[in-house]
Parts: C-alpha cells; sequence; structure tokens
C-alpha cells in the first residue's frame, strides 16, 4: 500500500466514525450502530478532520506541483504524481485515447496523481463551506439532518434479515442526536443563520410522519430478548421526534426567514460542492432555456409518433389511460421493474459493457417509508448488493417514464457507475471506491446520459418509453437548470419564452413553469421539487450539466481517435477513473 493509499484508508474509517449516517449510504461498513453527531462538536470534529487530512495530503504531495493545483475549481492539472515508490502505488488501466495505456510507471503515476486531486478537492470543498458557515444551522428537504438521521434507521430495515441490535441501538441514540442538532441550530440562530421558513416548515412535516414508522418496527421483530427495549428505545425515538418537530414549529420558525433566494455567493459554494467547477451563472442560466426548448421540439417529433397532430399534452393523457402502460399493486411493480433492470444487464454485458459478476444483479426495493427513487452502491464488504429503492404511492402505477428511470438508477446508469467504482481494487483507492455519493455532478450526469444512451443503443423499442426518456429525464432536468439557477439568483425571465417575460423568478413562478413543463404533476409533488431546489443551491443542475460533460468529453474523443475511437473501450476508461468533480473528469476524459 502506498502512502496516499494508506492515507484514504484511514481518512474514511475516521469519516465513518464522525459521519456514520453517511458512511450508511455511502456503503462503508463497521458503524451500523451510530448515529452522526450533527451538533456543534459533531461539526468542529469533522472540520478538524478535513484540515489533518488535508494538511497531511499536502505534505505528502509536496513536490508534486501538478497534484498541488488539483482543487474544485481547476481539476485540469497534468503529470507528476505521488513522490515515492511507483511500483507501491494503485495500477490503472488507462484512460481513453491511451493516456495510460501503456501500463507500468506512468500508468501508476497518473492514478497516484488523480487520486490525490480527488481527496483534495473534496477536502477543500468541504473547509470552504464550513468557513461559510453553510453547516452552520442547515436544513433540508432531502437530504439534511432530519433526513439522513431518517435513512440511517430505514436502511438496517431489512425484513427478516434487520440487525435488530443495530436497530435498537440506533433508535436509542436518536434523541441524544436531535438534542445535538437542536443545539447546533440554536448556536447557529444566535449567529444569524437560520434556513428559510420553507425548511424549517418542511422539516416540521417529516417530523410529524417519522413517529408512525418509528413505532412500528418492534412489533415486526416479534416476540424476543430485544422485544423490550426495542418498544423503549421506539417509545423514546417518537418522543423525540415529535419534540424536536415542536422546537422546529414553535421555535425556529418564527426566526426563520421568509426569503428563500440564497444569492450568487452561496449559489457558487453549491456549485462547487456538487459539480467540482466554476460556472458563468448566466451563461448556464441561458443555455438551460435553450436546452429546454430543444428537448420539447425533440418530445414533439416523439409525440407526433404515437398520436399525430396531437400536442404533447395530449400523448401524456393517453399514454396514462394505456392499461398497456400501467402496473396495479406495490409488488407486482416490484417484480417489474427487477425484470426490467435483469434484462437491461443481461442485455449489456459483453455487449456495450463487461460487467462484474456481483453486479450481474440489482435488487430493486419498495422502501418502508416515503423516499423517493434512489440507488445506493453495493456496501464495501459486499454485505449489501446494489439496490434501487423505489416509493409507490399509489396501487396503481403508470409505467410508460420506468425504464429510463431504472436504465438512470441501475444499469448502465448508478449500479454500472457507482458499483463499478466500489469493486474497483485496482484502480481506485479506498475513498475513491466509496465516495460517488459526494460527487453528484459526474455520478448524476453520467446516470442522465446513461438515459439517452439506451435509446442510442436502441433500448427503448415502444416508443412511449422513448417519449417518458424525454419527458421524465431530459425535459424536467433542463427545466431544472432554468429554475434553480433563476430562483437563487433571482434573474430575470428572458425575452421570446413567453412566460412572464422581463419578471423576476419567486417561488410561485417557479411553480407555475413546472407545471407547464412536467405536465399534470399535484400541487403537492410540484411545491415539494420547488422546495427541493430551494434547500439544495445548485445540486439540481447537476444532471443536466454532468450529462453535457460527459457527451462533450464523448465527442472529443471519437474526433481525437476517428475511426479508432471504441465506444466499450471509452465507458470502461472512464469508469475506471472513478467518482470526480467536472473539471477534473472533463480533463481526464479528453487528455491527448
Amino acid at each position: 500500500m502506498s502512502a496516499l493509499d494508506d492515507l484514504a484508508d484511514r481518512y474514511v474509517d475516521d469519516f465513518a466514525a464522525l459521519e456514520p449516517c453517511m458512511a450508511a449510504l455511502m456503503g462503508i461498513a463497521g458503524q451500523e450502530a451510530n448515529l452522526t453527531d450533527y451538533g456543534p462538536e459533531g461539526h468542529a470534529a469533522r472540520a478538524d478532520l478535513a484540515r489533518r487530512t488535508l494538511a497531511e495530503l499536502n505534505a505528502l504531495t509536496a513536490g508534486d506541483s501538478a497534484a498541488a493545483d488539483g482543487n474544485a475549481a481547476g481539476g485540469d492539472a497534468a503529470g507528476g504524481g505521488v513522490p515515492g515508490d511507483a511500483s507501491s502505488g494503485p495500477s490503472a488501466s488507462g484512460a481513453p485515447g491511451g493516456g495510460g495505456a501503456g501500463g507500468g510507471d506512468g500508468a501508476r503515476a497518473r492514478a497516484a496523481r488523480i487520486a490525490a486531486q480527488v481527496l483534495r478537492e473534496r477536502l477543500e470543498t468541504d473547509l470552504a463551506l464550513d468557513a461559510a458557515g453553510v453547516r452552520e444551522g442547515y436544513l433540508d428537504t432531502i437530504d439534511g439532518p432530519v433526513q439522513r438521521l431518517q435513512q440511517a434507521i430505514e436502511l438496517l430495515d431489512q425484513g427478516a434479515d434487520t440487525p435488530w441490535e443495530a436497530m435498537r441501538s440506533r433508535l436509542a441514540g436518536l434523541p441524544g442526536a436531535l438534542e445535538g442538532l437542536r443545539d447546533g441550530l440554536v448556536r447557529a440562530r444566535e449567529h444569524g443563520r437560520v434556513a428559510a421558513r420553507t425548511q424549517v416548515l418542511r422539516n416540521v412535516e417529516d417530523c410529524r410522519h417519522l413517529p408512525r414508522y418509528l413505532r412500528s418496527l418492534p412489533p415486526r421483530y416479534g416476540e424476543g430478548p430485544l422485544r423490550a427495549a426495542l418498544d423503549v428505545a421506539a417509545d423514546a425515538a417518537s418522543a423525540a421526534v415529535s419534540a424536536f418537530g415542536a422546537f422546529l414549529r414553535d421555535d425556529l420558525a418564527a426566526h426563520a426567514p421568509e426569503r428563500d433566494a440564497l444569492g450568487a455567493d452561496r449559489y457558487a459554494l453549491g456549485v462547487r460542492d456538487f459539480l467540482g467547477t466554476r460556472l458563468d451563472l448566466e451563461a448556464t442560466y441561458a443555455w438551460g432555456w435553450e436546452e429546454l426548448a430543444r428537448v420539447e421540439r425533440e418530445m414533439a417529433a416523439v409525440g407526433a409518433e404515437i398520436l399525430p397532430g396531437e400536442p404533447v399534452e395530449a400523448v401524456r393523457a393517453a399514454l396514462d389511460a394505456d392499461p398497456a402502460h400501467r402496473v396495479h399493486g406495490a409488488e407486482a411493480f416490484r417484480d417489474w421493474i427487477q425484470e426490467l433492470a435483469d434484462r437491461a444487464i443481461a442485455e449489456l454485458d459483453g455487449t456495450h459493457f463487461d460487467i462484474p459478476a456481483p453486479l450481474r444483479r440489482v435488487d430493486c426495493r419498495i422502501p418502508p417509508a416515503e423516499a423517493g427513487i434512489y440507488y445506493l452502491a453495493p456496501a464495501e464488504d459486499l454485505s449489501r448488493p446494489g439496490t434501487v429503492w423505489w416509493t409507490v404511492t399509489d396501487p396503481d402505477i403508470v409505467t410508460w417514464t420506468v425504464p429510463a428511470t431504472m436504465f438512470h438508477e441501475g444499469a448502465p446508469g448508478h449500479h454500472l457507475q457507482c458499483g463499478g467504482a466500489t469493486l474497483n481494487t485496482a484502480t481506485l483507492n479506498r475513498y475513491q471506491r466509496t465516495s460517488s455519493e459526494l460527487y453528484p455532478g459526474a455520478c448524476e450526469g453520467w446516470a442522465l446520459y446513461a438515459e439517452r444512451l439506451m435509446d442510442e443503443l436502441g433500448h427503448y423499442r415502444d416508443p412511449g418509453h422513448r417519449f417518458g426518456m424525454l419527458a421524465g429525464g431530459q425535459r424536467f432536468r433542463a427545466a431544472r437548470i432554468v429554475l434553480d439557477i433563476g430562483l437563487h439568483l433571482e434573474l430575470p425571465i428572458p425575452a421570446g419564452t413567453g412566460f412572464h417575460e422581463g419578471e423576476r423568478w419567486t417561488p410561485a413562478l417557479a411553480r407555475e413553469f413546472l407545471r407547464a413543463h412536467t405536465g399534470p404533476e399535484t400541487d403537492a409533488m410540484i411545491a415539494f421539487e420547488i422546495d427541493r431546489y430551494l434547500g439544495r443551491p445548485a445540486q439540481a443542475i447537476a444532471y443536466k450539466l454532468g450529462e453535457r460533460v460527459w457527451l462533450e468529453a464523448r465527442e472529443t474523443a471519437r474526433r481525437r481517435d476517428g475511426a479508432a475511437f471504441d465506444l466499450k473501450a471509452f465507458h470502461r476508461d472512464a469508469l475506471d477513473l472513478g467518482p470526480m468533480g467536472l473539471d477534473l473528469l472533463r480533463a481526464e476524459l479528453t487528455r491527448p
């Protein structure tokens, strides 16, 4: 093991000990009984770990000027490597265009250089967020402390395979974790940092629903030596959640600002955090409008194949009403998406991808509580398989958008990229293998690219499914660019768009806009989506902008290699790079 690998390995263990909830999402084993301390001491300890690790990394790479240039802003340094014995470092299979094709010390030095840049980028970004006070007082609609605490418990809920002692421990730890979070929110309030009222009230709503789920857990255990302790822990956890919700509603909400927009400076930090790049935000906003118009033209063309002469709204309504695009019941739907995932893997393996044996199945599951749709990579010890969680809220499920989403979450999307990184001990160190959750630009970008790739490969055999890919993935993610940047920067709506031209964005306008560009979603779903953007500046743009990097890099490689371009090899070598920020990804994918 090289010194860099050793540092990465120790950092993962130390990070997991301080962030058990995030470790659970990342598949890092060993913290199953614990919860994250979201109080002031916990935040301070994580910032101290980042500073210490960065100092050690800088000392380790002090003689490598190229690696020292690798940060969240640029990430496109070339050459160099970690000083020391190159033969002890990680190996690499090479980059597109043969950057590492020669093997030997050059490939190992490149892999070490990338590994140092990736870790440095994350550490410097975390410290920048901490210095700006972003962590203090943080509440979020989908991935804040409350949601992570809930998810840490849900991930243990495995039916007959539930680790009940770990479950009891996490339930027993929830009151203390919420007390620490409350202390942190009070301190942040004293410093003038309180999340927007919208975010506070969303967390109140989560706290209203969670106790019922917590109390449902002990009866599933049945009778046995842990039952009494589970009852006590679940009752205490439920009471603590209710009390915390009351604190948010009756105390913190009164201090929360009504204004949702966070402004350009905070937004730029979000871009750095979620995408690993810098952006000209107004130019990106303009591109979002252009991309939305382009996708809607493509939708209209596909819709004309399904219902000639009818507008896209009529096509959507016809697909919704078609019994061929409906499945009744959660279990039947789970079986349907499992078969869809299995078929995609079977058809891709050996032709367009070489899929490792542990990834030749993705486990499709219905979560025990409403949690959206998401993928979790296999645990690093493979105790947990790659899993797609899909919330079902209506017993009659419309399916014409589902294939694209399964290709996004399963294969060739997250399951091949994030799951492949978990298994890749040949070219990635432990931090790189477990950190896909930390790089949405590259990972969500790849997953959206995967939706489009499956169209190129002919997997939308039903035109309704191709229409679903455009409506559910492409149009929606393009609209997110317009809304996310427009809302946080309160930009004017451009002339020529036909939508409230010249007015500046507000949440009310955003809801009207999203309804016009997503179809007949419920008011509650649209309101939730807008609140999600307002709580996580720049996360929503990671999908489309990440996809753009993947598409542009592939085209650059295609032009560079000419007739020798091999799509399967491009994908293999690109995925071997592991998770990273978009600037570094672009530089490595287009390296001569």
